[in-house]
């Protein structure tokens, strides 16, 4: 069954998609210069790019898919993995955030110019833009998948449309489009998903009787697992040690969430978005974990057909229990798709400044013009958002399990950017060839992992320990590599 639309709810859909056209339009004439339109003159308050680091992490799949989490056997048991979250960014604040301040850098990369040289910076940021690119090209998919599943419209068209508003206000409105942008779309989805909660609360017999009784019987208010397994995701062990080195990598590393930092007013301000948005990420999981638990309930008095389960719970929800043309459907479409723009917009602008400091400018032997840069930027802005696009269709042809493993290879990059950035920090002495190799060596691992040691049926090592493995194995290679005679390099050596 599809949802059937009415006009209050297209009126409120479209609202929610014109606005933000019209806040890139309205921000475009305020981009004078490049600094302006990657970093919004550095000049960002700490709440906005709070909602901002927030807004980026959250896709369709934290919308959809979590409350899948939450239905069954794992209940608030995610949340653990939360606790690491915010732990991460700790040590983000304090050893990370520092030298992104020290200098007038665009791009986290740079940093590493200044550790090993100029190849290690393209390397990096190129792994960054393959990886990202690939990911939220998947991640629009998937987007458009969940609307040809609730709506009915066709993949292409539909990925066309969330890829396209998401480009033209990016390309107009640069970095300050974005930001303001993802504040709007943080409100759009926690609405909706307050509105479902609320909603499946007074759809329960007896309302909170029934949902307490539901969890007491099913052990769910127990969330914290000792179990030390590796196999197993979702275990105070994994979240806490696994978490870590996941925020560590996703936050602290990757551009997608540095270029925010770097917007901000100031490093006090960028750590106190930081450090806060861990713990609104923690409360935003406990939400949506919250609405899988409350369809347990519910759907303990009402079964569901056979073959849904897990992350297609909520949308059997929204399209059979949703009241019809309220606008409360249109507001869910909406908050699933702000969940999707807010991180393909921050993809975008993250991209074109990786593109722009790592690896346009350090092939140019003199300094371009102002003009210079902002076309190069926004070309790159238009190209990457033009690719992105074109993975979400192309992902069509492809199988889920292809582009299950092709998520999994996109989250392969923060382990290795994350063993380079530690070399950086703890071990200064190490050269450009050996960090390159042992890089190498931990994607080896990761896929040997994913790939040879991880079966369907039988997963060994689970999801949270892959960053901290390719950090560990990168660092710990690189620095037994570079007491090799070969391997000895200065720190700014072309190779």
């Amino acid at each position: 069954m599809q949802i059937p639309l009415g006009i209050i709810d297209l009126i409120v859909l479209v609202i929610a998609m014109a606005a933000s056209v019209m806040i890139g339009l309205t921000i475009a004439g305020r981009n004078k210069s490049v600094e302006s339109y990657l970093l919004g003159d550095r000049n960002l308050p700490w709440w906005a790019i709070l909602g901002s680091i927030v807004a980026t992490e959250t896709s369709a799949a934290t919308v959809l898919s979590v409350p899948g989490i939450g239905y069954g056997a794992t209940g608030f048991a995610f949340l653990q993995l939360a606790l690491g979250y915010i732990l991460g960014r700790l040590i983000v604040v304090v050893f990370l955030l520092p030298n992104y301040f020290s200098g007038n850098i665009v791009s986290a990369y740079e940093i590493l110019r200044q550790q090993f040289g100029t190849t290690t910076t393209r390397l990096a940021s190129m792994l960054f833009l393959v990886t990202r690119n690939l990911g939220d090209g998947l991640r629009l998919y998937l987007a458009a998948m969940v609307l040809e599943q609730l709506v009915g419209w066709p993949i292409i068209p539909s990925a066309l449309a969330i890829g396209g508003v998401t480009l033209l206000y990016t390309y107009f409105g640069g970095m300050r489009s974005v930001v303001w942008n993802d504040c709007i779309q943080l409100v759009i989805y926690l609405s909706g998903c307050i509105v479902a909660a609320i909603l499946l609360v007074r759809m329960l017999p007896n309302g909170w009787a029934t949902y307490s009784d539901y969890m007491d019987a099913t052990g769910k208010w127990n969330w914290i697992d000792l179990d030390m397994s590796l196999k197993k995701p979702y275990t105070l062990f994994a979240g806490l040690v696994g978490g870590t080195f996941l925020s560590l990598g996703s936050h602290g590393t990757d551009q997608i969430m540095v270029q925010r930092y770097l917007s901000a007013k100031s490093s006090k301000h960028a750590a106190v978005a930081i450090l806060t948005s861990g713990v609104f990420v923690f409360l935003q999981f406990a939400l949506v974990l919250w609405i899988g638990t409350l369809l347990g309930a519910f759907h303990a008095a009402n079964p569901l057909p056979e073959g849904i389960k897990d992350d297609k719970v909520f949308s059997y929800f929204i399209t059979h229990y949703f009241p019809t043309n309220t606008g409360l459907i249109g507001l869910m479409l909406a908050a699933i798709l702000a969940a999707t723009m807010s991180t393909l917009s921050s993809s975008l602008s993250s991209s074109a400044s990786s593109a722009y400091s790592d690896l346009w400018l350090t092939s140019l032997k003199n300094q371009p013009s102002e003009a210079s840069k902002m076309w190069f930027t926004r070309f790159a802005t238009m190209v990457f958002g033009v690719v992105q696009i074109g993975i979400g269709i192309w992902a069509s042809t492809f199988s889920n399990s292809v582009v299950n493993n092709a998520l999994t290879i996109a989250g392969f990059s923060s382990g290795v950017l994350l063993g380079w950035f530690f070399l950086g920090l703890f071990q200064p002495q190490v050269g450009q060839r050996a960090a390159i190799a042992g890089g190498g060596l931990g994607l080896v691992v990761l896929l040997w992992i994913q790939f040879v040691l991880n079966k369907p049926d039988d997963v060994q090592i689970s999801f949270p320990w892959l960053s901290c493995i390719g950090s560990l194995v990168t660092f710990a290679s690189a620095s037994y590599l570079s007491y090799l005679p070969a391997l000895k390099t200065s720190k700014n050596t072309t190779v």
